[in-house]
């Protein structure tokens, strides 16, 4: 995940015009749309008139565009081989993101200060960045690595949206993050379709991915399916015990029947 800049102290939410009524005034910021009555509600759909970013899905190009998003570090540092600064990047995947009816999300989320909240928001640049990301760390990070990253991106997520960025706990989060994004460069090819932003190839200097290890041809002498007879005794020594208990426990069952 690259490292984020500091957020801005003051909101940038603005009035735009819409007929006040029934509905409310609309408001709305750079990610964000709220309209009075109507958003308030978790029951009604969503006018089309507040959705600024995106096309509607349904109405999004009936062929797919495909596009290589270049990464170093975990930095994402181009667009179809074209390097851009991160701001230029994100502009640019908003625009095709935009064009495909990526990245609308209608939730209602938990505030902080204990209140549920309706909220929808078109972040088509970040849903599409997202997920070349997640592809490129799929081939680079080492799988204990991964999933301890994905415990703690909840946390880290959760201390930014609480407006905790300048703390101890988030700089330690963020030099753990930072660590772990060391070896995450390479391309990562995406199909954007109606809403949709699919990793569809993905490749790195620095994988950890072997095609000699993922075959199961015979004589391939990367991996052997013989070495795994002991792991599977080891681990399944705790489910014969909880087996044998439970067949104890209930009449007429054999713990062998529950392996």
């Amino acid at each position: 995940m690259p490292r984020l800049p500091a957020p801005e102290q003051k909101s940038a939410r603005l009035v735009v015009s819409q007929p006040s009524g029934p509905a409310g005034p609309r408001q709305g910021s750079d990610d964000k749309v709220s309209v009075g009555k109507i958003l308030e509600d978790p029951s009604e759909i969503a006018p089309a008139y507040v959705y600024r970013r995106t096309v509607d899905p349904l109405n999004a190009p009936s062929e797919p565009e495909t596009v290589v998003i270049g990464f170093e570090k975990g930095d994402a540092i181009s667009v179809n081989g074209i390097a851009l600064t991160p701001a230029a990047l994100l502009t640019e995947l908003n625009r095709l993101g935009g064009n495909h009816g990526i990245g609308r999300v209608d939730l209602v989320e938990n505030r902080f200060v204990g209140m549920k909240s309706r909220g929808v928001y078109e972040t088509p640049g970040g849903t599409i960045l997202l997920a070349a990301h997640r592809g490129i760390e799929s081939i680079t990070l080492d799988r204990a690595a991964a999933h301890l990253k994905d415990e703690l991106i909840p946390r880290y997520a959760a201390l930014i949206y609480s407006g905790f960025w300048f703390s101890p706990e988030r700089e330690m989060l963020q030099a753990l993050i930072d660590q772990s994004q060391t070896f995450v460069s390479g391309e990562v090819t995406l199909r954007l379709y109606k809403g949709s932003a699919n990793v569809v190839a993905r490749t790195s200097s620095s994988s950890l991915y072997s095609m000699d290890q993922v075959t199961f041809e015979e004589g391939s002498g990367a991996y052997d399916h013989h070495d795994a007879e002991g792991f599977i005794k080891l681990n399944g020594l705790r489910l014969k015990s909880w087996a044998a208990r439970n067949g104890k426990a209930r009449p007429g069952l054999r713990g062998s029947e529950l392996m």
